[in-house]
């Protein structure tokens, strides 16, 4: 799969990955995050939120995946964290579907991974229904129960939110990171970006 929008880190940045050790330290307005027009509300306002937007089809998120998900682990328990599927094209609004079936069926966690796995290690053609069901019944699951999730009316009502948060937070570009429903976090590569959020994880603990 393409992805048509801007791409989120230059070849060199990739190249830096892991040069920069994560510092919390003061941040800049337009160079370390971009002030949204307006906060969004949080599903927890006890908790401090940060949301990434993601596809299972993009090679970024897919190298990103597992250096956020240990610094997911990390964090303490007033951090809340949920991921945003994008649906920027129908490939990747059919794998947006697929994050929330498999939310919906309980096997996110088992199966996670996997799906990244699927397409960029063994690159498995995921692109409808038919291929994401088989590929599912391979997993041990059971057909019929990914149908009803695929096609549940909440799984569509989900990824028509998915789509409008999007939009409002103004997402181009994958994997983002938005924290508070304010912050989008800026950073010239996977190191920066969560060291950008983890400094605003600390000022937004701080209010």
């Amino acid at each position: 799969m393409q992805n048509n929008r801007r791409s989120f880190l230059s070849a060199t940045a990739l190249l830096a990955l892991g040069a920069l050790a994560p510092q919390v330290r003061a941040q800049t307005q337009g160079k370390d995050y971009l002030l949204l027009p307006q906060q969004h509300p949080k599903d927890d306002p006890k908790k401090i939120e940060v949301i990434e937007f993601f596809s299972y089809g993009c090679g970024h998120c897919n190298d990103f995946h597992p250096l956020l998900k240990a610094w997911v682990a990390k964090q303490p328990a007033d951090v809340a964290f949920r991921r945003v599927p994008v649906v920027w094209n129908a490939a990747w609004a059919n794998l947006a579907r697929l994050f929330y079936a498999l939310e919906a069926t309980g096997d996110l966690a088992r199966l996670d991974d996997q799906v990244f796995a699927a397409l960029h290690a063994q690159r498995l053609r995921l692109y409808d229904e038919k291929s994401m069901s088989e590929w599912y019944v391979k997993q041990g699951g059971d057909a019929r129960k990914f149908s009803d999730a695929f096609n549940a009316f909440t799984t569509m009502s989900k990824l028509k939110q998915a789509e409008q948060l999007g939009k409002a937070m103004r997402i181009d570009s994958v994997p983002a990171l938005v924290v508070e429903g304010k912050y989008l976090v800026q950073g010239g590569n996977f190191q920066q970006l969560l060291a950008n959020t983890d400094a605003l994880v600390a000022t937004s603990r701080k209010k």
